[in-house]
């Protein structure tokens, strides 16, 4: 890409993630497990896989002013992440998302609470209007209000800037109901298209994932891409469309890996590789990011990606 630079809007904050040792979980009492918590927030794992990626990144969020979020902000910024025009919210709590996986690294539950997410509204987005109307593209997640999703999309329509959309949750993904024609790209996992506006059928292989990315462009999306986990990704866009089986992965921890797909996806498509070489640099990454206990993949470069890029 030239020298511009993606903004990237939504949530950020601290992950807890606990990895049950054991298979069956005693419910009702304590079990034995492996905790840790790094920074996370899916708009801000885009953020910095994008970074890693040597992509210039802006982020807009809001923390807290708290420790959790002095470490958010430092961690983005030691990143290469420009948080100059993150807001700090006296008197809030930053982000927290807490997910129990299962002994194999899967999600078995989370809870997100993302309440300091209401501080990212109209009047926020509007101050900061000159900055999303000089990006490349626009990244967001669902975590955005209703009222912020309106104006972000009117904003993005009077400065013709490219939105690309992660739906972040099937509780959120249909927040981005209204706007499936005004985006660039939009990256459901196969639980979230039943919430894209009421997709039909249910997503369990590839040819239904291939029909559910080609009814999204049909309502409208230039690209579409439906991620199915360990069996990989269908995409479409006016053309046609496609699948691309998972990389074989020894999982360690599934968080981020979703984000780092929509990262590098981006990647590909700023830097106008063809629409399956941008779906394969996708699945490398997620797969990369499955082997670790990071959330972000920590030595992630485009030349980790061409190394490693799934056939």
């Amino acid at each position: 890409m030239d020298e511009g630079y993606v903004l990237v809007i939504g949530s950020a904050g601290i992950d807890v993630k606990g990895r049950a040792l054991a298979e069956e979980l005693r419910w009702g009492a304590s079990n034995l497990g492996r905790v840790r918590n790094s920074v996370g927030g899916v708009a801000r794992n885009i953020a910095e896989n994008l970074a890693r990626l040597e992509v210039d990144t802006f982020l807009l969020t809001a923390v807290g002013d708290d420790v959790e979020g002095q470490r958010v902000l430092h961690h983005c910024e030691a990143h290469g992440i420009n948080c100059a025009s993150v807001r700090m919210v006296e008197g809030a709590r930053t982000g927290t998302y807490l997910a129990l996986l299962k002994p194999s690294g899967e999600l078995l539950v989370a809870l997100g609470d993302f309440e300091v997410m209401r501080f990212v509204d109209s009047d926020y987005l509007r101050q900061h209007e000159a900055l999303l109307a000089d990006a490349d593209m626009v990244v967001i997640d669902a975590t955005l209000s209703e009222e912020a999703l309106a104006t972000l999309f009117e904003l993005a329509e009077r400065h013709h800037v490219r939105v690309c959309a992660d739906p972040t949750t099937p509780m959120l993904a249909s927040r981005l109901c209204p706007y499936i024609p005004q985006l660039h790209v939009v990256t459901p996992n196969a639980s979230e298209t039943a919430a894209l506006c009421g997709l039909v059928g249910e997503v369990h292989d590839h040819e239904s994932a291939i029909n559910a990315a080609r009814q999204l462009v049909a309502m409208g999306a230039y690209i579409a891409v439906v991620t199915m986990g360990d069996k990989g990704l269908a995409y479409a866009d006016g053309s046609g469309g496609g699948f691309i089986r998972a990389v074989h992965t020894n999982v360690v921890d599934s968080t981020g890996a979703g984000d780092a797909l929509t990262g590098a996806v981006i990647f590909g498509l700023l830097n106008e590789v063809p629409l399956d070489e941008a779906m394969r640099l996708g699945v490398t990454a997620a797969s990369l990011t499955l082997q670790t206990t990071e959330t972000v993949l920590p030595n992630l470069s485009q030349e980790l990606l061409y190394d490693q890029l799934a056939i």
